[in-house]
């Protein structure tokens, strides 16, 4: 059976082709719906594909064509300069470290191409044969389209794990025969049909004090909220946390006008309100030269909840996703966003893996500068109450990445941890749902022995590998967010995932911007004099829990729907009577939740894919 034709209903997407001869059938197939595309020097087909006016700037000179796709300020004349100087496409290296934004960069450089995304993956390159021809995507679905590659009904079972930070089996797309490009990775494709891909990013060297770092990360940020407002009217944004805020001043300091939405929840404990209100009044007027800002706070009672419609929603997807249960209450935001005629919404993504950081980095101070270590442990200790027995053992261990990874496929069907389990190992330890029947369990644990054996940490530590491996997963909620959205027009944008701002975050000290003493010290720091003063030191967070648990008293129904005629239930991977009766139960939203949401996900990405054509000429 063919895939799904997502190619003929998916509102952006991009496809990128080696200049072969074979590449250009596949492309035939691809080009009747695309609306813009280019070749390579040859006359072949090198991209095609949907995107928004000016998304995409192409510039060439000899035998070189360079393109830049994102959100970015390369010019035409800029790419064309560019092009000039490349040799040969590891020469475009220098681009690709020092041009800013979110984008991928591609180029067809004398028949071969180079094609990359993001280090985080919020832009992420998926990579496949259709026998000879091997091509690139920026999404799964197009890509299983062009190739034929079938459902893996192990890949899918992988994406009911819970938490979903198991790198890199979460990531990796539910098709057989389609593989995500790691971020620090480029790919080559040859004209002989052969890809192979090569390292051109590494972390920077984490030396960098606090105080020489703030105003680096002040003007990268700066530069990145730039590149998204500029010559756009009107810009709306996120206004809620220290993140969301510190870029939302940032645009108004620097002459954008934006119209700022902050959610109101249920909870009384819940602080944005009253922080977006205070730096409303203390921004305005911002200064000479400075945008204005217009706010509107969204009542708790107009605000969707967590599980609301979820067994209606329709949007196409290239992965099941855990933002399935609270879709409709995200995309309520975005929503009045379009409504307002917005183009670009900012938003604080990415902030809290990047400022926050991992506690896990004790774990790599400790043999190195064991006080340090020991007295950042007893902070975390005592700020979240955890076991000191477990945060020994923890630290203590010191097992490679690969051996944990193993003990994690043993494990797969024990308890989920506590809350009081202390963050200092490699990643909170995934667990298989309940209601997953032995052969999702069985797939799953064979598929993470696999990569076991081979595995390898993001970075040198426990903290390094945390954080990075936190982006990539949360920087799919951003991914996702866009394809959402992209159909009104708006685009999704998440400045703290740029490759240039995350670099400056990772570059200073780890000891000065990841404390138990003070939250989020680099950002702080960083915004003096950009946010107004009181919000600038806030030192709390909301969350929504209590509106997870409202919503699922108030939407169990919706949620019970989708255990009815259970697609994962038709491949095998659950038993939907097990499911049924878990989902009618009492549930922790702090705790419990990290089970259910993956699995609401597969199950909402499936039904929506059964409403796809099933055809594809060709």
């Amino acid at each position: 059976m063919n895939s799904p034709m997502s190619l003929a209903v998916v509102a952006a997407w991009l496809v990128v082709l080696p200049d072969t001869d074979a590449a250009a059938a596949v492309a035939a197939r691809a080009l009747p719906h695309a609306t813009e595309s280019h070749t390579h020097v040859s006359g072949r087909p090198w991209l095609m594909g949907r995107w928004r006016p000016g998304e995409l700037t192409v510039g060439e000179c000899g035998g070189v064509r360079l393109a830049v796709w994102g959100e970015h300020a390369v010019t035409r004349e800029e790419a064309a300069r560019a092009a000039a100087t490349v040799t040969d496409v590891a020469s475009l290296d220098r681009f690709a470290r020092s041009w800013r934004g979110s984008y991928h960069l591609l180029a067809s450089v004398h028949g071969q191409v180079r094609a990359q995304g993001t280090v985080t993956g919020v832009r992420t390159l998926f990579h496949g044969a259709a026998h000879t021809a091997h091509l690139a995507a920026d999404r799964a679905d197009i890509l299983a389209d062009l190739i034929g590659a079938p459902l893996d009904e192990g890949r899918l079972a992988l994406q009911m794990l819970s938490l979903g930070v198991l790198h890199p089996l979460s990531a990796r797309p539910v098709w057989r025969g389609v593989e995500a490009l790691p971020g620090h990775d480029y790919l080559v494709l040859e004209r002989d049909g052969r890809a192979r891909s090569k390292r051109w990013w590494r972390l920077p060297r984490r030396e960098m004090p606090l105080a020489e770092g703030a105003p680096m990360l002040r003007d990268e940020l700066r530069r990145a909220v730039a590149i998204r407002v500029r010559g756009r009217d009107p810009i709306t944004a996120d206004l809620g946390g220290l993140d969301s805020t510190a870029v939302v001043c940032t645009a108004v300091r620097d002459g954008a006008d934006v119209v700022a939405y902050t959610a109101a929840t249920h909870d009384s404990r819940g602080d944005d309100v009253y922080w977006a209100r205070r730096t409303v009044e203390e921004l305005s007027p911002a200064g000479r030269g400075a945008g204005r800002i217009e706010h509107h706070v969204v009542p708790a009672e107009e605000f969707p909840l967590t599980y609301d419609g979820v067994d209606a929603l329709t949007d196409v997807l290239d992965a099941p996703s855990l933002y399935a249960v609270d879709r409709n209450r995200r995309m309520h935001l975005l929503a009045l966003a379009a409504e307002r005629g917005s183009t670009v919404h900012l938003s604080g993504f990415g902030g809290d893996e990047l400022l926050a950081g991992a506690s896990a980095r004790v774990h790599d101070l400790l043999p190195r500068h064991p006080r340090t270590a020991l007295r950042h442990a007893r902070g975390y200790l005592a700020k979240y109450r955890w076991s000191r027995r477990e945060a020994l053992r923890q630290l203590l261990d010191r097992r490679p990445y690969g051996v944990w990874l193993g003990q994690i496929a043993t494990d797969l069907t024990s308890p989920l941890p506590s809350l009081e389990e202390p963050l200092f190992q490699w990643c909170a330890p995934a667990r298989m749902p309940p209601w997953a029947t032995a052969d999702a369990v069985d797939a799953v644990r064979t598929l993470i022995r696999q990569e076991a054996a081979v595995a390898q940490p993001l970075g040198p530590g426990h903290g390094e590998h945390r954080e990075l491996a936190t982006m990539q997963t949360v920087s799919r909620f951003a991914r996702h967010l866009n394809q959402m959205t992209h159909p009104s027009g708006l685009l999704f944008a998440s400045p703290f995932y740029d490759d240039r701002v995350i670099e400056t975050g990772l570059a200073v000290r780890p000891t000065e911007r990841v404390t138990p003493w003070q939250y989020k010290p680099l950002i702080v720091e960083a915004m003096r004099g950009v946010v107004p003063e009181a919000s600038r030191t806030r030192a709390t967070k909301a969350n929504a829990t209590m509106e997870e648990e409202v919503g699922l008293r108030r939407h169990r129904e919706a949620l019970l729907a989708l255990c009815e005629d259970s697609r994962l239930a038709k491949y095998g991977l659950i038993d939907a009577d097990v499911w049924r009766t878990w989902c009618s139960g009492p549930v922790s939203a702090e705790l419990e939740n990290v089970l259910l949401h993956p699995t609401v996900g597969c199950e909402v990405w499936l039904r929506t894919r059964e409403t796809l054509p099933h055809h594809l000429d060709g």
